[in-house]
């Protein structure tokens, strides 16, 4: 349990991130609000602050499969940097992507040979988001994007109980609840600023 509680709404509760975020926010005794991508619209800034009103962080683990990427994930983002600081909350945390994350050799993970191309669309959305993040955040939101480094582990993996920072790599599993322990304590005790992590198993 952290020493200190905190109030911490997430965004797309519903989803196994989400899920898991929550478990693990409540499992250390902080106060949690879940908010479903249905609960306001989400690239509306007016009902971000609504929603996020008197918390101290938010994590966001949203998506829209019948929005267009391209479209969805820049206005969630902005959203995001016009509501939470409207609402008071002065700590982000944003589900990101391993696919437009830096490899060691500093390349995309979407960009290295053999990696599917066939959601490229939604990467390059996820990009986009991650831009109008850095673009529009005032500086009295202190974001960070985390993503696995690769990808998530099959249902009923075995979590490791911990986790690193590392960069993209393709075969790079991590559990959804290892996953939810980087998010929480990002948005407890922030060590990631206006960048983004991959997050690895340890």
């Amino acid at each position: 349990m952290d020493t200190k509680s905190s109030r911490i709404v997430v965004f797309g509760a519903g989803g196994r991130v989400g899920r898991a975020a929550v478990a693990e926010a409540r499992r250390r005794g902080h106060e949690v609000t879940e908010a479903g991508r249905a609960d306001g619209q989400v690239t509306d800034p007016a009902a971000v602050a609504r929603l996020a009103a008197g918390h101290d962080a938010a994590i966001v683990a949203v998506y829209d499969s019948g929005a267009l990427p391209g479209e969805f994930f820049p206005a969630l983002a902005r959203a995001l940097t016009r509501g939470l600081p409207e609402a008071g909350v002065k700590r982000l945390v944003y589900v990101g992507l391993a696919s437009v994350l830096p490899t060691a050799s500093g390349e995309l993970l979407m960009d290295t040979p053999g990696y599917p191309q066939e959601w490229r669309e939604f990467y390059v959305g996820h990009a986009s988001g991650v831009e109008a993040l850095r673009s529009a955040a005032p500086a009295a939101l202190d974001w960070a994007v985390l993503s696995p480094a690769g990808d998530f582990a099959p249902e009923g993996s075995e979590p490791s109980g911990g986790y690193a920072p590392a960069p993209a790599e393709a075969d790079s599993r991590v559990t959804h609840r290892d996953f939810a322990r980087a998010l929480v304590d990002e948005a407890v005790r922030p060590t990631v600023r206006r960048t983004h992590v991959g997050v690895a198993a340890a």
